[in-house]
Protein backbone atom coordinates (compact mmCIF):
# COMPACT_ATOMS: atom_id res chain seq x y z
CA UNK A 1 0.00 0.00 0.00
CA UNK A 2 1.48 3.15 -1.34
CA UNK A 3 0.22 6.54 0.21
CA UNK A 4 0.34 9.89 -1.68
CA UNK A 5 -0.34 12.89 0.12
CA UNK A 6 -0.60 16.54 -0.76
CA UNK A 7 -1.99 19.23 0.72
CA UNK A 8 -1.83 23.42 -0.27
CA UNK A 9 0.07 25.86 1.49
CA UNK A 10 -3.10 28.09 1.08
CA UNK A 11 -5.16 25.54 3.08
CA UNK A 12 -5.59 25.90 6.58
CA UNK A 13 -5.55 22.63 8.75
CA UNK A 14 -7.16 22.46 11.86
CA UNK A 15 -4.98 22.67 14.95
CA UNK A 16 -5.10 19.89 17.63
CA UNK A 17 -6.85 20.68 21.10
CA UNK A 18 -6.27 23.87 23.04
CA UNK A 19 -4.46 21.71 26.10
CA UNK A 20 -2.68 18.43 24.94
CA UNK A 21 -3.64 15.33 26.86
CA UNK A 22 -0.31 15.38 28.70
CA UNK A 23 -0.64 19.02 29.54
CA UNK A 24 -0.33 19.86 33.03
CA UNK A 25 -3.95 21.51 32.99
CA UNK A 26 -5.70 18.68 30.93
CA UNK A 27 -7.00 17.22 34.27
CA UNK A 28 -8.26 20.46 35.21
CA UNK A 29 -10.21 20.81 32.45
CA UNK A 30 -11.51 16.82 32.60
CA UNK A 31 -12.48 17.78 36.07
CA UNK A 32 -14.45 21.03 34.41
CA UNK A 33 -15.79 19.17 31.97
CA UNK A 34 -17.32 16.76 34.55
CA UNK A 35 -19.02 19.35 36.58
CA UNK A 36 -20.53 21.11 33.78
CA UNK A 37 -21.76 18.02 32.21
CA UNK A 38 -23.34 17.24 35.78
CA UNK A 39 -24.88 20.37 36.14
CA UNK A 40 -26.50 20.19 32.18
CA UNK A 41 -27.98 16.77 33.59
CA UNK A 42 -29.12 17.80 36.54
CA UNK A 43 -30.69 20.64 34.22
CA UNK A 44 -32.53 18.36 32.36
CA UNK A 45 -33.98 15.85 35.22
CA UNK A 46 -35.44 19.22 37.08
CA UNK A 47 -36.76 21.29 33.91
CA UNK A 48 -38.05 18.50 31.60
CA UNK A 49 -37.60 14.41 32.56
CA UNK A 50 -39.20 14.72 36.40
CA UNK A 51 -42.10 16.99 35.78
CA UNK A 52 -43.65 15.07 33.01
CA UNK A 53 -42.73 11.78 34.82
CA UNK A 54 -40.27 10.70 31.95
CA UNK A 55 -38.07 8.24 33.33
CA UNK A 56 -35.73 7.52 30.44
CA UNK A 57 -33.41 4.68 32.31
CA UNK A 58 -30.26 4.95 34.92
CA UNK A 59 -30.22 5.91 38.46
CA UNK A 60 -31.99 9.13 37.50
CA UNK A 61 -34.87 7.48 35.75
CA UNK A 62 -35.19 5.17 39.22
CA UNK A 63 -35.37 8.13 41.19
CA UNK A 64 -38.38 9.40 39.25
CA UNK A 65 -40.29 6.11 39.98
CA UNK A 66 -39.33 5.99 43.53
CA UNK A 67 -40.36 10.01 43.85
CA UNK A 68 -43.55 8.66 42.08
CA UNK A 69 -44.40 5.72 44.24
CA UNK A 70 -42.52 5.96 47.22
CA UNK A 71 -42.04 9.93 47.94
CA UNK A 72 -38.34 9.70 48.14
CA UNK A 73 -36.02 12.53 47.38
CA UNK A 74 -34.39 11.94 44.05
CA UNK A 75 -31.36 13.60 45.10
CA UNK A 76 -31.25 11.50 48.09
CA UNK A 77 -32.19 8.54 46.25
CA UNK A 78 -29.48 9.15 43.45
CA UNK A 79 -26.76 9.72 46.44
CA UNK A 80 -28.35 6.31 47.66
CA UNK A 81 -27.62 4.15 44.58
CA UNK A 82 -24.59 6.25 43.56
CA UNK A 83 -21.94 5.59 46.01
CA UNK A 84 -22.43 2.24 46.96
CA UNK A 85 -22.23 1.61 43.21
CA UNK A 86 -19.36 3.22 42.90
CA UNK A 87 -17.83 1.08 46.14
CA UNK A 88 -19.03 -1.90 44.50
CA UNK A 89 -17.53 -0.81 41.43
CA UNK A 90 -14.00 -0.23 42.53
CA UNK A 91 -13.90 -3.42 44.89
CA UNK A 92 -15.25 -5.79 41.90
CA UNK A 93 -14.19 -4.43 38.83
CA UNK A 94 -10.43 -2.24 40.02
CA UNK A 95 -9.19 1.13 40.15
CA UNK A 96 -11.00 1.80 36.82
CA UNK A 97 -13.21 3.73 38.33
CA UNK A 98 -11.44 6.48 39.94
CA UNK A 99 -11.33 9.97 41.56
CA UNK A 100 -13.03 11.15 37.52
CA UNK A 101 -15.94 8.50 38.44
CA UNK A 102 -16.30 9.40 41.96
CA UNK A 103 -16.58 13.05 41.18
CA UNK A 104 -19.54 12.37 38.34
CA UNK A 105 -21.24 10.34 40.70
CA UNK A 106 -21.46 13.03 43.96
CA UNK A 107 -21.81 15.93 41.48
CA UNK A 108 -25.01 14.66 39.61
CA UNK A 109 -27.33 14.61 42.65
CA UNK A 110 -25.68 17.83 44.02
CA UNK A 111 -26.63 19.81 41.24
CA UNK A 112 -30.03 17.60 41.51
CA UNK A 113 -30.46 19.16 44.85
CA UNK A 114 -29.34 22.78 43.75
CA UNK A 115 -31.57 22.74 40.85
CA UNK A 116 -34.39 21.15 42.20
CA UNK A 117 -36.26 24.43 42.62
CA UNK A 118 -36.57 25.67 39.36
CA UNK A 119 -39.75 25.50 37.30
CA UNK A 120 -40.92 23.20 34.60
CA UNK A 121 -39.63 23.78 31.26
CA UNK A 122 -42.92 22.31 29.81
CA UNK A 123 -45.37 20.43 30.49
CA UNK A 124 -45.77 18.75 27.13
CA UNK A 125 -44.77 15.47 27.31
CA UNK A 126 -43.45 15.37 23.85
CA UNK A 127 -41.62 17.79 23.78
CA UNK A 128 -39.81 17.47 27.76
CA UNK A 129 -38.62 13.94 25.74
CA UNK A 130 -37.04 15.52 22.76
CA UNK A 131 -35.43 18.85 24.64
CA UNK A 132 -34.85 17.03 27.58
CA UNK A 133 -32.65 14.07 25.83
CA UNK A 134 -31.02 16.58 24.14
CA UNK A 135 -29.81 18.68 27.03
CA UNK A 136 -29.16 15.00 28.55
CA UNK A 137 -27.38 13.83 25.76
CA UNK A 138 -25.42 17.16 25.96
CA UNK A 139 -24.50 16.76 29.37
CA UNK A 140 -23.76 12.97 28.95
CA UNK A 141 -21.57 13.85 26.12
CA UNK A 142 -19.06 16.23 27.82
CA UNK A 143 -18.73 14.30 31.14
CA UNK A 144 -17.79 11.73 28.38
CA UNK A 145 -15.35 14.09 26.57
CA UNK A 146 -13.64 14.91 30.28
CA UNK A 147 -13.05 11.48 30.52
CA UNK A 148 -15.33 10.67 33.26
CA UNK A 149 -18.55 9.16 33.88
CA UNK A 150 -21.63 9.99 36.63
CA UNK A 151 -21.26 6.13 38.22
CA UNK A 152 -25.05 4.84 38.42
CA UNK A 153 -25.83 2.78 35.45
CA UNK A 154 -22.49 3.08 33.79
CA UNK A 155 -21.29 0.83 36.95
CA UNK A 156 -24.28 -1.58 36.97
CA UNK A 157 -24.15 -2.44 33.34
CA UNK A 158 -20.28 -3.00 33.56
CA UNK A 159 -20.79 -5.44 36.30
CA UNK A 160 -23.23 -7.17 34.30
CA UNK A 161 -21.10 -7.03 31.51
CA UNK A 162 -18.27 -8.61 34.03
CA UNK A 163 -19.84 -11.06 35.57
CA UNK A 164 -23.02 -12.53 33.57
CA UNK A 165 -20.79 -12.16 29.99
CA UNK A 166 -22.82 -10.62 27.27
CA UNK A 167 -21.69 -7.41 25.65
CA UNK A 168 -21.18 -4.12 27.39
CA UNK A 169 -23.78 -1.85 24.94
CA UNK A 170 -26.09 -5.13 25.26
CA UNK A 171 -25.62 -4.82 29.13
CA UNK A 172 -26.39 -0.78 28.85
CA UNK A 173 -29.46 -1.97 26.75
CA UNK A 174 -30.19 -4.21 29.42
CA UNK A 175 -30.23 -2.16 32.78
CA UNK A 176 -32.08 0.74 30.81
CA UNK A 177 -34.83 -1.39 29.91
CA UNK A 178 -35.29 -2.55 33.01
CA UNK A 179 -35.78 0.79 34.38
CA UNK A 180 -38.09 2.10 31.41
CA UNK A 181 -40.10 -1.31 31.81
CA UNK A 182 -40.49 -0.38 35.32
CA UNK A 183 -41.87 3.08 34.47
CA UNK A 184 -44.41 1.59 32.51
CA UNK A 185 -45.70 -0.77 35.30
CA UNK A 186 -45.17 1.77 38.01
CA UNK A 187 -45.86 5.24 36.18
CA UNK A 188 -47.85 4.85 32.86
CA UNK A 189 -47.26 2.94 30.00
CA UNK A 190 -47.32 6.18 27.46
CA UNK A 191 -45.01 7.51 29.72
CA UNK A 192 -42.34 4.34 29.08
CA UNK A 193 -42.87 5.40 25.31
CA UNK A 194 -42.00 9.02 26.07
CA UNK A 195 -38.75 7.86 27.67
CA UNK A 196 -37.40 5.47 25.32
CA UNK A 197 -38.18 8.88 22.81
CA UNK A 198 -36.02 10.76 25.29
CA UNK A 199 -33.21 7.77 25.49
CA UNK A 200 -33.39 8.00 21.48
CA UNK A 201 -32.25 11.07 21.37
CA UNK A 202 -30.08 11.49 24.68
CA UNK A 203 -27.85 8.65 22.38
CA UNK A 204 -27.93 10.61 19.32
CA UNK A 205 -26.73 13.37 20.54
CA UNK A 206 -23.86 11.89 22.65
CA UNK A 207 -22.51 10.98 18.92
CA UNK A 208 -22.97 14.47 17.95
CA UNK A 209 -20.85 15.55 20.63
CA UNK A 210 -18.52 12.90 20.97
CA UNK A 211 -18.00 13.09 16.88
CA UNK A 212 -18.93 16.64 15.65
CA UNK A 213 -21.42 17.91 13.01
CA UNK A 214 -18.20 17.34 10.90
CA UNK A 215 -19.38 14.18 9.05
CA UNK A 216 -16.36 13.21 5.98
CA UNK A 217 -17.06 11.00 3.18
CA UNK A 218 -14.87 8.26 2.67
CA UNK A 219 -14.69 7.27 -1.28
CA UNK A 220 -12.83 4.37 -3.06
CA UNK A 221 -12.32 4.74 -6.82
CA UNK A 222 -11.42 2.05 -9.40
CA UNK A 223 -10.54 3.07 -13.02
CA UNK A 224 -8.25 2.20 -15.96
CA UNK A 225 -7.46 5.87 -15.99
CA UNK A 226 -5.84 5.59 -12.17
CA UNK A 227 -2.89 8.40 -12.82
CA UNK A 228 -5.16 10.66 -14.14
CA UNK A 229 -7.56 10.51 -11.58
CA UNK A 230 -5.22 10.60 -8.65
CA UNK A 231 -3.69 14.10 -10.28
CA UNK A 232 -7.22 15.40 -10.37
CA UNK A 233 -8.05 14.77 -6.92
CA UNK A 234 -4.14 15.58 -5.41
CA UNK A 235 -4.27 18.99 -7.64
CA UNK A 236 -7.56 19.77 -8.48
CA UNK A 237 -9.31 18.96 -5.45
CA UNK A 238 -6.00 19.55 -3.37
CA UNK A 239 -6.77 16.44 -0.69
CA UNK A 240 -4.37 13.39 -0.17
CA UNK A 241 -5.06 9.81 -0.98
CA UNK A 242 -4.21 6.46 -0.35
CA UNK A 243 -3.45 3.76 -3.43
CA UNK A 244 -4.60 0.10 -2.58
CA UNK A 245 -3.40 -2.59 -4.55
CA UNK A 246 -6.20 -4.93 -5.33
CA UNK A 247 -7.19 -8.16 -7.28
CA UNK A 248 -10.06 -8.74 -9.23
CA UNK A 249 -12.37 -11.63 -8.03
CA UNK A 250 -13.37 -12.73 -11.12
CA UNK A 251 -10.60 -11.57 -13.70
CA UNK A 252 -7.60 -12.34 -11.09
CA UNK A 253 -6.21 -9.30 -12.65
CA UNK A 254 -4.46 -6.80 -10.36
CA UNK A 255 -6.06 -3.45 -9.84
CA UNK A 256 -5.86 -0.20 -7.97
CA UNK A 257 -8.16 1.45 -5.89
CA UNK A 258 -8.10 4.81 -4.85
CA UNK A 259 -9.17 5.74 -1.26
CA UNK A 260 -10.06 9.31 -1.13
CA UNK A 261 -11.60 11.30 2.46
CA UNK A 262 -13.27 14.33 1.66
CA UNK A 263 -15.69 16.71 3.82
CA UNK A 264 -19.27 16.98 3.12
CA UNK A 265 -18.96 19.49 1.01
CA UNK A 266 -16.68 18.19 -1.42
CA UNK A 267 -18.26 14.92 -2.28
CA UNK A 268 -20.14 16.39 -5.12
CA UNK A 269 -16.85 17.81 -6.42
CA UNK A 270 -14.90 14.81 -6.35
CA UNK A 271 -17.42 13.05 -8.14
CA UNK A 272 -17.49 15.50 -10.84
CA UNK A 273 -13.66 15.14 -10.83
CA UNK A 274 -14.07 11.29 -11.36
CA UNK A 275 -16.55 11.33 -13.99
CA UNK A 276 -14.97 13.69 -16.16
CA UNK A 277 -11.96 11.75 -16.39
CA UNK A 278 -13.20 8.42 -16.30
CA UNK A 279 -16.94 8.56 -16.93
CA UNK A 280 -16.77 4.95 -16.78
CA UNK A 281 -14.97 5.17 -12.94
CA UNK A 282 -16.85 2.66 -10.12
CA UNK A 283 -17.27 4.21 -7.03
CA UNK A 284 -17.86 3.01 -3.79
CA UNK A 285 -19.10 6.25 -1.34
CA UNK A 286 -19.31 5.49 2.77
CA UNK A 287 -19.85 8.42 5.65
CA UNK A 288 -17.46 7.96 8.33
CA UNK A 289 -18.11 9.54 11.63
CA UNK A 290 -14.32 10.87 12.14
CA UNK A 291 -11.05 11.11 10.76
CA UNK A 292 -7.47 11.96 12.82
CA UNK A 293 -4.86 13.32 10.88
CA UNK A 294 -3.57 16.15 8.73
CA UNK A 295 -6.17 17.59 6.64
CA UNK A 296 -8.64 16.92 9.19
CA UNK A 297 -8.87 16.50 12.90
CA UNK A 298 -5.22 16.45 14.78
CA UNK A 299 -6.25 15.34 17.97
CA UNK A 300 -9.12 14.59 20.52
CA UNK A 301 -10.24 17.36 22.22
Amino acid sequence: MVTYSATSPTKKLRRGPLVPPNHPMRSVLDYAMILLGAFLMSLSFNLFMLPNKIASGGISGLSIILQETLGWNPAITQYAFNIPLFILGVTLLGKQYGIRTFVGSIALPTFVYLTSKLPAATDNHLLAAIFGGILLGLGLGIVFRGRGSTGGNAITAQLVHVFIGISLPLSVAICDGVIILLAGIFLSFEGAMYALIALFVMTKTIDVVQMGFGYTKLAYIISDKTDEVMEAVLHDLDRGLTKLHAEGGYTGDSRTVLMVVVGQTEIVKLKTLVKTVDPHAFMIINETNEVLGEGFKMHHS
